[in-house]
């Protein structure tokens, strides 16, 4: 899957993320697709004043809800305190 197809520069993506200093808190976060700087042929995800390469490795949604859908499946739903976190 080439994900240079799939997005274009612009767009508003959504991602679930994870805090790299506690692995059992994510949320979801809104980025933008853009031109990469460092190649203009390419698209990068610019989050938190970064960009980074666009890969298959980020699982990107179009929608918030199609994120919060993938964030209730992976971790459950906060509000009714149902939990599918293992780890």
């Amino acid at each position: 899957m080439d994900v240079n197809q799939e997005f274009r520069a612009g767009e508003v993506v959504y991602m679930i993320i994870r805090n790299p200093h506690a692995q059992d808190v994510a949320h979801v976060q809104q980025a933008a697709i853009v031109e990469n700087p460092d190649n203009p042929n390419e698209l990068a995800l610019f989050l938190h004043e970064n960009y980074y390469p666009l890969s298959d490795e980020f699982a990107l949604f179009k929608s918030e809800e199609e994120a919060e859908a993938a964030y209730k499946e992976a971790f459950g739903d906060l509000e009714t305190g149902e939990t599918n976190y293992y780890g």
